[in-house]
């Protein structure tokens, strides 16, 4: 829930909501399109399966397509005991791979787009939501930033995960083959420097998973994938070359987002989220965060984003208080729990001032990387 100057500093109210008990089966197809902003041609995969010659004999494999907005509205069975998590891609996404990092014994939802997988938990389709937020290389997930603002979901813990970027390729065809590689926009940046030298020309899609699903699917011959090990294996593609990627240190920030908050704790080491807005001014900004400095609270991200009055919360009590020029909205990450007095007092003193302020979620820090 966004609090204004007038509501106490609290982490919103969890977020219930009464249901039946349709069962619910995963729609059975995969499909995929390129983006078209960034190539001249557009594809659609409509068969479900791929269907692919090494030598003499044949494999043939099904997956699940991703989940699209037109397919919220079944739900899970009341019966399923499993932890339903949502991600975007197809399977072999890196987002696969962080939501069974996050929740190991997980039934990991493919989601065709980001928002369907907030979409997909505010609805009850599935438990929990694993989305990527920025990267070490490529920084921020701007999209996912008012996605957060947008729905109603709360932050109740990170993972980070190493991205190792591979060419793959179908059986075959050799590196001095290939004429075209694709993947995602940020993975095809990530590994510029290498490609360069390849003299392969970049396409941009939608998903590094969904490159190499395109690929085996349609047999190319002339044009490669940049995707992970894991997506070789799915669609049974050729791995030409390992930790492509210019910088070794390439780790990807993923947050977890449930219907409910978690319950904040002081015994291991916390993280906070939060957005803001200001009035215009000088030494604002300075002053806002000031509220954390001189209570020894360490920031670990601030992010600013141009503040959409139709993309904040239904529940928001008034937006009178914004600037009118070209206002922002301030994302930060603290390393402090909800639980702790200091992160209190911080967020009681910011509340003087700020124009607009919600506490998106007070969760675990991942320290693994």
């Amino acid at each position: 829930m966004a609090m204004t100057s007038q509501t106490p500093i609290n982490p919103p109210p969890p977020y219930t909501h009464h249901h039946s008990n349709p069962n619910h089966q995963l729609p059975s197809k995969l499909k995929l399109t390129l983006n078209p902003h960034h190539v001249t041609r557009r594809f659609s995969i409509k068969s479900s399966s791929i269907q692919r010659s090494e030598g003499s004999s044949s494999k043939s494999t099904s997956l699940p397509r991703p989940l699209t907005s037109t397919d919220l509205t079944g739900l899970p069975s009341e019966g399923s005991r499993l932890m339903r998590v949502a991600y975007q891609g197809v399977p072999g996404a890196y987002s696969e791979s962080a939501a069974e990092k996050a929740y190991p014994s997980c039934e990991a939802v493919p989601c065709e787009q980001f928002e369907t997988a907030f979409e997909a938990v505010e609805r009850w389709l599935v438990d929990r939501a694993v989305l990527p937020i920025e990267n070490s290389l490529g920084g921020s997930i701007h999209r996912n930033y008012d996605l957060l603002l947008r729905h109603r979901l709360h932050i109740v813990g990170e993972v980070k995960l190493s991205i190792r970027h591979c060419l793959l390729a179908n059986h075959g065809v050799k590196v001095e083959d290939l004429k075209r590689v694709l993947s995602h926009p940020q993975a095809l940046a990530q590994c510029e420097n290498t490609l360069t030298k390849l003299g392969i020309v970049r396409e941009a899609v939608d998903d590094t998973a969904g490159a190499a699903k395109h690929v085996a699917l349609h047999e190319l011959k002339d044009t490669g994938a940049v995707a992970s090990a894991a997506a070789a294996k799915i669609y049974g593609l050729n791995l030409l070359v390992q930790d492509i990627q210019d910088y070794s240190d390439n780790v990807t920030r993923f947050l977890m987002l449930a219907r409910e908050p978690i319950i904040p704790r002081t015994d291991r080491p916390f993280k906070t989220s939060i957005v803001f807005s200001l009035d215009e001014g000088p030494g604002m900004l300075f002053k806002a965060l000031a509220v954390f400095a001189m209570r020894q609270i360490n920031l670990t991200k601030i992010e600013s984003r141009p503040l959409q009055r139709q993309a904040l919360p239904a529940h928001t009590e008034s937006t009178n208080g914004f600037p009118g020029s070209f206002p922002y909205l301030f994302y930060v990450d603290f390393q402090a729990s909800m639980a702790d007095q200091r992160a209190q007092n911080a967020l009681s003193h910011l509340k003087e001032f700020a124009t607009f302020l919600s506490v998106l979620g007070s969760y675990p820090e991942d320290v693994t990387i």
